[in-house]
């Protein structure tokens, strides 16, 4: 298994991305501390190799907790995925700046703390493997998303930056950037719509591949990512889509 031994701190673990994400470390044998605002919610809960921790990481002071409570599960440290997040959608007009705030706190200033925080468990390691969850609006933007958008170029700007700064280290840093990704939310989303059908056929004709993704698809590459077979890859920013981003739009 490629995380056989490994050990795994995964915020915002528990479902949709994250979810998959932990899923598919708990099968490539890893041992995962999931750090959320919500208790852990069964079937993952009584998965053996896998602990629950509750915080609020958008409150810088709930972090060293946090991480106190996973190395007791775990021990040392060797992989940490920064995936939790939150995403709004307002107009520029309609932005307020707690909302913006928000977003910034834990999209974007909760990976840089969640890093600090394991520093010294992977320097006496010898190094690690921080895996930023970043999204295509990163690098593009939907409307009503500027917050949120702000947010991820500057987690994939980030990313980059820890890879230079911590190189010498042993530590890698790499970003995943999602396309549409199915979720329960997701799923709510296009049932909004005026016509879900409609809705659902428009979305799936701008996949090459013919579909959307899936939790698991994100898992894979984060445990490619996590292993030793990427031991020469950091400070990428790696776009998952479904070849979404390369399809030039047509108006008919």
């Amino acid at each position: 298994m490629e995380l056989a031994g490994k050990t795994a701190i995964i915020t915002g673990g528990g479902q949709g991305i994250g979810g998959g994400i932990t899923s598919r470390f708990l099968e490539a044998g890893a041992r995962v501390a999931v750090i959320q605002r919500r208790p852990l919610a069964e079937p993952l809960a009584s998965q053996p190799g896998v602990m629950g921790v509750q915080a609020d990481l958008s409150d810088p002071a709930s972090i060293p907790h946090a991480v106190d409570q996973a190395t007791g599960f775990l021990g040392t440290i060797d992989i940490l995925v920064n995936n939790a997040g939150i995403m709004l959608e307002r107009s520029v007009e309609d932005l307020q700046l707690a909302e913006w705030e928000l977003m910034m706190a834990l999209n974007l200033r909760a990976p840089l703390l969640m890093a600090q925080a394991l520093l010294p468990h992977f320097r006496g390691n010898g190094g690690g493997s921080v895996i930023n969850i970043g999204s295509i609006e990163g690098i593009a933007a939907n409307p009503g998303h500027a917050a949120y958008a702000a947010s991820k170029a500057g987690l994939h700007g980030m990313t980059k930056a820890l890879a230079v700064d911590l190189g010498a280290d042993g530590i890698r840093c790499n970003a995943i950037a999602p396309g549409w990704i199915h979720s329960a939310l997701s799923e709510n989303y296009l049932e909004a719509q005026g016509d879900p059908a409609a809705a659902r056929a428009g979305l799936k004709a701008l996949h090459p591949v013919g579909r959307t993704g899936r939790p698991e698809d994100i898992g894979n590459l984060a445990v490619f990512l996590a292993s030793d077979r990427a031991g020469f890859m950091t400070g990428e920013v790696l776009v998952l889509d479904g070849g979404r981003m390369s399809k030039l739009p047509l108006s008919f």
